[in-house]
């Protein structure tokens, strides 16, 4: 089979080898400090904590951070300050001329604006901490065993732990992008989110068992539709429009070149998983606010904390399309490829170069930037729709939403990564000749 021979080649090339062996040991650490509590805290008495943790926005943070939140661990609070400061730092590079003087300086301007993204992570992580650490103590109160919540020692220390696990979080997910195969951030969120697929299907396999009147048909008929949703996110993550580009003859002493004809691949969705994973950090926002447990009498707050309501899905659906075409200015310069084109002696025909052809791929950006963007808020939003079929919280949340949009976005983008390794070495890769995975081309910013 061509699937086994693809993994052998991979086995031979020790570069990659080394590289696949390295990602897997810091997948590893990483699962094994999800496991490891919090000092003073008895394991026995989460059971509150899992319960809250069960349903709603508290669901999907639990699954970003691999289950580490539910088990009061020393990476509870996961990779997701991270996320929220790298956002933070893109918006001020694109409002703040001393953050775009900074992008501008090349790998030094890079190296100082991550610098300034870990302190700012290290700000969010001081005020998560203790908000965590109290709706801990409120879920543990349930269980007979409170804890002694204030400024005191266990407070102090706790918080230091749970900022620097989530720190060495972030520093495994870069050693991984350097070190191991694909982005090492994004890694780390689909570790989370593939830690919690087992158990969900279980989980959905077992109450569809127990329904009177063909459960299993029903089961079965849900993996259907998870398997047709999951081809129609690849789908959506590889199409392109291809814009003709024809380069102008010249001759070089005996010797011809240009008159040829190629494309220039745009995706329909350039941002590809970026914008959600923007949509959904924003959306952790009133957690932030108002701390991990919310008051119930707020309603305005308690709606957006309800990911099967509609406000909630509304705002997470406008959010998604807004930073689609946000993302997509970002990654996509139309002046700088028409200027590209324009050196190389490239046009695009029936279309002036220079500025024309740029305001035409900017058009071109616009156009298919708006259908890729609605349907991927719609993707993203599918788990509300599979709620109100019946489909238990924990699985409902892989048919569509931020949990299948990570998984084939990264997985796409690591197979990529993998398959340059083989065809360096004059391998075959996972298709056959002509067919090619497309990744998200450095999609992530981190």
């Amino acid at each position: 089979m061509k699937f086994v021979e693809t993994i052998k080649n991979i086995w031979k090339i020790e570069d990659l080898r080394g590289r696949l062996l390295t990602t897997l040991l810091f997948v590893l650490i990483y699962r094994f400090g999800s496991f490891v509590v919090l000092p003073g805290i008895d394991p026995t008495a989460l059971s509150a904590l899992h319960s809250q943790t069960a349903g709603g926005l508290m669901a999907l943070l639990d699954m970003f951070s691999g289950g580490a939140f539910s088990n009061a661990s020393i990476f509870a609070l996961g990779i997701m300050p991270y996320i929220s400061a790298s956002i933070v730092i893109q918006l001020l590079s694109i409002a703040v001329p001393y953050f775009q003087k900074m992008q501008k300086e090349g790998e030094s301007g890079r190296q100082k604006m991550n610098q300034i993204t870990r302190y700012l992570t290290v700000a969010i992580l001081l005020f998560q901490g203790p908000s965590y650490l109290v709706n801990l103590s409120v879920q543990m109160a349930q269980a007979g065993q409170p804890l002694a919540i204030g400024f005191n020692w266990f407070t102090i220390s706790s918080t230091i732990l749970l900022c620097a696990g989530s720190m060495f979080v972030m520093w495994l997910g870069e050693r991984i992008t350097d070190r191991g195969v694909g982005n090492g951030i994004s890694f780390i969120i689909l570790i989370g989110i593939i830690a919690r697929l087992p158990g969900a299907i279980v989980q959905e396999f077992g109450s569809r068992l127990n329904d009177a009147g063909g459960g299993l048909i029903v089961f079965l008929l849900e993996i259907v539709i998870l398997l047709l949703v999951f081809a129609f996110a690849i789908m959506l993550v590889q199409g392109t429009r291809r814009i003709p580009v024809q380069y102008a003859k010249r001759i070089q002493g005996n010797k011809q070149y240009g008159g040829v004809r190629q494309y220039i691949p745009l995706k329909v969705n350039a941002a590809n998983v970026m914008p959600i994973i923007f949509a959904q950090a924003i959306m952790f926002i009133p957690i932030a606010i108002v701390g991990f447990r919310a008051s119930e009498s707020n309603a305005f707050v308690q709606a957006f904390l309800d990911n099967n309501g509609f406000w909630y899905n509304f705002v997470f659906a406008l959010l998604i399309i807004a930073f689609t075409y946000f993302y997509t200015a970002i990654i996509i310069n139309p002046v700088q490829m028409a200027e590209n084109l324009k050196l190389n002696n490239g046009f695009i025909p029936g279309v002036k170069p220079g500025k024309k052809t740029a305001e035409y791929i900017d058009t071109i950006m616009s156009r298919i930037t708006l259908p890729g963007s609605i349907l991927l808020a719609i993707i993203a939003i599918l788990p509300a729709f599979a709620r109100l079929f019946g489909v238990s919280m924990g699985f409902a949340q892989f048919f569509g939403g931020t949990s299948l949009l990570i998984m084939v976005g990264v997985i796409l983008d690591t197979l990529q990564q993998i398959e340059s390794h083989l065809l360096m070495r004059h391998y075959d890769g996972f298709f056959e000749s002509g067919m090619r995975i497309k990744g998200r081309s450095g999609a992530m910013a981190y």
